[in-house]
Parts: C-alpha cells; structure tokens; sequence
C-alpha cells in the first residue's frame, strides 16, 4: 500500500512537471486604440463623400462621432453628415444634423457656418412665392441671424444678398395677391397688399407699381385726395417712371392724348433734320 501511495504521488508530479513546460500561449491581437477607431471611420466617410456615395458617407461621420462625443473632431464630424446630405439635395437630413448639432454642440466656433447652411438649405428650396412661405421665412429669419450676431463673418455679405432676393419675392406674393384683389373688386384686401409692399418691401423693384396700385384703387372707389397723396409719393420718388404717368393719366384725362400730340410733333422734327442732313450729303 505505502508503495503504492509513492507511485501515485510520482506520477502526479511528472504530470505536473510536464504541464509547465508546455509553453504558454499569449495573445498577439491588439484592440484597435479608440482614436483609430474615429479616424478610420472619418476617413472612409470622406472617401465615400468624394466618391458620389453620401448616405454611406454620413453613416461614417455619425460613426466617427460617437465613437469618441468628447473628442475636438466630433463636432466636425457632425458637420460633415450634415454637408454630405446637403451635396445630393437631402435637404430634410440636412436640416435635421444642423439643428441637433445646435443642441448638442450650442458654443461651438463655427455656428455662422451652422446658420448660414440652414439658410442655404430653406433658400434653396424655394420654388414658387407663391407656394414656399415656410421655406422663404425660414432662410430670411437664418441669415438675419448671421447679419445680426456675425456680420463681420464671410458669411454676412451673401447673406445681405441673399435677403435681397429674397424680399424681392415676398413682394411679389404681395403684388400677385394685391392684383388678384383688385380685379375682383376687393379694394381693402388689395389695399392691405400694396400697403404690405410700400412698408416693409420699398426697396424692391415692385414699390412703384405698388404707389401706383395704391393711386389706383383709392381713385376707384372715389378717395380721391388719398389717391393724390399716394401720386405725390410716386411722383416724388419715381418721376419719370411709367407707373407715374399711369397714375397722373388718372387724374388728366387729355395726358394721354397731349402725349401722342408731343410725340407726333417730335417725330416731324425728327424728319425734318433727318432730311436736312441727307441734302448736306447730296
């Protein structure tokens, strides 16, 4: 028995020896470093972008982005899905990553660049004055942002320009509605329109023939002294424009007339020097 015990206890510590002397094995695959992680992704979204594949590009700077939310690259990332959607015209998505990165990142550097593309985005979807309102306030109340809180931005001047045009289009909905009121006879209505221009549109190319309309619609329904006030204010402004002649018609019945008679006089004069010159020739 005691023999026995010896064997076994032997045995054992051969297999003991044994298993120690096989090497141990460790492992060689290292976990990518988070920061390659976000540039790997970043860099793939790039290279989607350029090739033409935005969606997929988007997916990888909102990867980038929260892979590492506190990095200094993440809010560029974010930047980058939004561009990425806006280059093929999904202005929906677009819109949606700029105004999240306005939440998420409300301090960051480049917020003249955040408005001005939702302005860009609202802009560019206009269509019709007649059928995009929203989308026309929308851009206008964006790049009054830029003008007001970052005028010295390189932003702010296309803004300024982009304004422009767009109160061009405003005044022509009003001038579309003042007309359709006036031919259907609905005088305050139509009032209302014209007046909507002269106040808060006067610098666009549709103020004159507003005054005029003004001129007009005052002097049919018999407020004629109202009428010639508005005829001052044209008068005063846009002399010698065709809507003033329009409007002092309405209150000279022989204008038209004496006005072809000038004509027909000047014309004459305009021949007889014509024929002059050419004896000169002769």
């Amino acid at each position: 028995m005691f023999r026995l015990k010896i064997l076994i206890f032997f045995i054992i510590c051969v297999l003991f020896n044994s298993c120690s002397k096989e090497p141990i094995n460790k492992s060689t695959i290292k976990e990518k470093s988070l920061e390659l992680q976000v540039q790997e992704a970043y860099n793939e979204g790039m290279e989607s972008l350029e090739a033409g594949d935005v969606l997929f590009a988007a997916k990888k700077f909102n990867e980038a982005e929260i892979l590492f939310p506190q990095a200094e690259s993440a809010p560029q990332s974010a930047l980058m899905a939004a561009y990425s959607y806006y280059t093929q015209d999904y202005y929906g998505d677009a819109l949606a990553e700029l105004k999240r990165f306005l939440k998420v990142y409300p301090t960051h550097k480049d917020l003249a660049y955040v408005y001005y593309m939702l302005a860009i985005c609202y802009y560019e979807q206009i269509v019709d004055e007649k059928k995009d309102l929203q989308s026309i306030i929308n851009a206008k109340e964006n790049f009054n942002i830029i003008i007001k809180n970052y005028p010295n931005s390189e932003y702010a001047i296309d803004a300024e320009f982009k304004i422009d045009l767009i109160d061009d289009i405003l005044a022509a909905k009003e001038m579309y509605l003042g007309r359709y009121y006036y031919d259907k006879k609905k005088w305050i209505p139509a009032i209302n329109r014209f007046r909507e221009i002269i106040d808060n549109y006067d610098t666009t190319i549709y103020a004159e023939e507003a005054l005029h309309r003004l001129v007009e619609v005052h002097y049919t329904i018999g407020l004629v002294d109202e009428a010639e006030k508005y005829a001052q204010l044209l008068g005063y402004n846009y002399q010698s424009s065709k809507w003033y002649e329009n409007s002092y018609s309405l209150f000279d019945e022989t204008y038209e007339k004496r006005k072809k008679e000038r004509f027909k006089t000047y014309k004459k004069k305009g021949g007889g020097l014509i024929k002059k010159f050419k004896t000169l020739l002769e």
